[in-house]
């Protein structure tokens, strides 16, 4: 006997750059709209953290 989910799969919400979105809804849109600024945010804060860690590498150096 087979269970059969009631519910819809869920797809997984992503974007590659230049995808093509004519078919994709405003809202969705919207959607992938806050990932890419989150991931925005994720990787500047990363470049931060290098940044500084590499100032304060040199400011060790330069003693």
């Amino acid at each position: 006997m087979a269970f059969i989910d009631d519910e819809p799969v869920k797809k997984k919400l992503a974007h590659e750059i230049g995808q093509d979105v004519a078919l994709v809804s405003a809202e969705e849109l919207e959607e992938r709209i806050a990932l890419l600024r989150a991931e925005i945010a994720r990787l500047e804060g990363e470049v931060a953290k290098r940044r500084a860690s590499r100032s304060a590498a040199e400011a060790v150096f330069r003693l």
